[in-house]
């Protein structure tokens, strides 16, 4: 994938007020908005002022503060939209910057979670997927 060109990114048009969004969050280093195809109502995206396509991509500290911020808007919009629980994700496929959701969820909302699960087909297929991860933790 190429690096996408900034004056592209949907996200950093959104921090710079060049589209509209429903900004709920504002600060030196982020932007809260509501995603305009929620999971649930009240479904926000936290992103950084700063344009990095993945959370891979940055800066530690950044992602830190980001994940500080989220932590304390959960309750606020736990307690705004009467949600059960905050589910939080990064996913990372639709848009090329970096992006945390806060989905509020209830208990009966029908969503068995953001994903189908599946099961592995044996213990040894557990195991050996296992010893590959350890492995590439190693190098």
């Amino acid at each position: 994938m190429r690096p996408m060109n900034t004056d592209q990114c949907i996200f950093c048009k959104i921090i710079k007020k060049e589209i509209p969004a429903e900004i709920v969050y504002d600060d030196s280093e982020a932007v809260g908005f509501l995603d305009i195809n929620p999971v649930n109502e009240g479904h926000l995206l936290l992103i950084p002022k700063e344009h990095h396509e993945s959370m891979s991509a940055t800066p530690d500290d950044l992602v830190g503060k980001l994940f500080t911020t989220a932590k304390h808007i959960m309750p606020k919009l736990k307690e705004a939209t009467k949600a059960d629980f905050i589910a939080v994700t990064v996913v990372g496929t639709d848009v090329p910057h970096f992006h945390i959701h806060l989905v509020p969820r209830k208990k009966d909302d029908g969503l068995a979670g953001f994903w189908p699960t599946k099961k592995y087909e044996s213990d040894e297929e557990l195991k050996l997927i296992g010893e590959k991860i350890r492995n590439s933790l190693e190098e």
